[in-house]
């Protein structure tokens, strides 16, 4: 363990400059409360922990066991105390800046606006519009919503452990959304969610874009084993995947998947089942698959998943690039003038997706425990966004077993999760997994994958 044990205080940097008394005092009484100060922590130490390769929360978490943070009143405001925080973190004994920023950006979200949505009576966590409502207030709050702004803003999704060529294509890509003012958001970590912005930064500088956003959007669970890239300017935590996903497709104007694994797996069936909504019939929003000639296999096994469970139809929702990064860029572009055509058109907010329903079934957080896992039904009576909503809990459980801490110690006290379904879907979902294992996607390259589910056809 590589860490440093002394004393370390910070002031906000960028936000929560300015509270008043009460507001410290619920601060600091919400951060030691048993569940928020697990969760600060964890996500704490996940800032910190920048430029880590462990891809394990539990191997994250037992490695700085002795990793301590605390609010300190002031009369002025709050600041933060720490010890035992990764080096990394610093450089010649201070705390980089960016990093600093973060740590309240984790304090702003996992505790301040958490603790005002859950004693807040307006937000209806058990309602869908109320869910929508406390995402947006919490998108809002981290000032991730900005008006009269035009329409640019490339949501990007992928895995974070990818190999070189398709990382250097992350990067491509987004050097040519960044030449076109395009801004990016993705799930914050490294890999296909760090390539894109990187390249991006180069486009901005080209065209003189100095204002270029970098908007990473993580959760809880899943932060520890991705932590923060060091080019991500705009960190959101929200409360959970669910909440995560509705942010990502209610604020971007279009998205772009690069190759990944099960968590992207989990993404694209969400974005697709809310897409197959008939509600949404109708609203523009590209969708576009895209990698290096070496992830053709990949991508045509995802599409052949797609054709399996959900169906031809939905194949049309999205397209399939691949070995033009130029021509990703392009045709993201075209599709975003679409959507502000049709926001302009249809009165709806440039920088929230307020016409885009989303069912309770993707809303309502999934807890994966091997008895709800057991639960899912999966077969092809159901209606295709359904249908999604279910896959996208199965895949979700996948993930949860595999880098998440809960999920990593449920699989090691009870076995495997039982993920039960139609003979035709499990075997998709088969050949898709058997896949994943074989261009080792599941793991760090390296490792040897040991199955945290077992399939059983019903």
């Amino acid at each position: 363990m590589n860490n440093n044990t002394e004393t370390t205080r910070i002031t906000p940097h960028g936000q929560m400059e300015i509270l008043s008394q009460v507001e410290v005092n619920e601060l600091k009484q919400s951060s030691e409360h048993d569940g928020s100060y697990d969760i600060f922590r964890r996500c704490s130490l996940a800032v910190l922990n920048v430029g880590s390769t462990l891809d394990d929360s539990k191997k994250v978490l037992e490695q700085y066991q002795d990793f301590n943070i605390r609010v300190v009143p002031q009369e002025r405001g709050i600041k933060l105390e720490f010890e035992n925080a990764p080096t990394s973190a610093y450089v010649d004994g201070q705390v980089i800046t960016g990093i600093q920023e973060q740590l309240f950006s984790v304090l702003r979200d996992v505790v301040f606006i958490r603790n005002q949505i859950d004693t807040n009576q307006n937000f209806d966590l058990n309602s869908s519009d109320g869910i929508t409502n406390a995402v947006f207030h919490i998108l809002r709050n981290a000032k991730v919503l900005l008006p009269e702004t035009e329409p640019n803003l490339v949501v990007c999704w992928g895995g974070h452990s990818i190999s070189r060529k398709e990382y250097d294509y992350t990067k491509e890509v987004g050097y040519q959304l960044g030449l076109r003012g395009l801004d990016i958001c993705t799930g914050c970590g490294p890999g296909a969610m760090k390539g894109p912005m990187k390249g991006a930064t180069i486009g901005h500088a080209k065209q003189r874009i100095y204002n270029g956003r970098y908007i990473g959007i993580t959760e809880p669970g899943i932060i520890a084993a991705e932590s923060p890239n060091p080019i991500v300017n705009e960190l959101v935590i929200m409360p959970d995947i669910e909440k995560r996903l509705e942010g990502f497709v209610r604020t971007g104007h279009g998205i772009i998947v690069f190759p990944g694994g099960v968590g992207t797996t989990e993404e694209i069936l969400f974005f697709l089942g809310v897409l197959l909504n008939p509600a949404n019939s109708g609203i523009p929003f590209p969708l576009i698959l895209t990698g290096p000639e070496c992830s053709r296999n990949y991508f045509d096994q995802i599409d052949r998943f797609i054709q399996l469970t959900l169906g031809r139809e939905t194949q049309k929702l999205y397209q399939i690039i691949i070995g033009e990064p130029d021509r990703a860029a392009r045709e993201i572009g075209a599709g975003i003038e679409t959507v502000r055509n049709f926001r302009r058109q249809n009165n709806d907010a440039y920088y929230y997706n307020w016409m885009l329903k989303i069912d309770s079934e993707f809303q309502q957080p999934f807890n994966p425990t091997h008895e709800n896992v057991a639960q899912l039904r999966l077969d092809s009576s159901l209606p295709r966004h359904q249908l999604a909503a279910n896959l996208r809990r199965a895949f979700s459980s996948i993930v949860a077993g595999n880098v998440k801490d809960q999920g990593i110690r449920l699989v090691e006290q009870y076995g495997p999760y039982e993920i039960k379904g139609e003979a035709k879907i499990m075997g998709s979902i088969n050949e898709l997994l058997g896949a994943f294992v074989q261009q080792k996607r599941m793991k760090a390259p390296g490792t040897r994958y040991a199955p945290c589910y077992r399939l059983i056809n019903d």
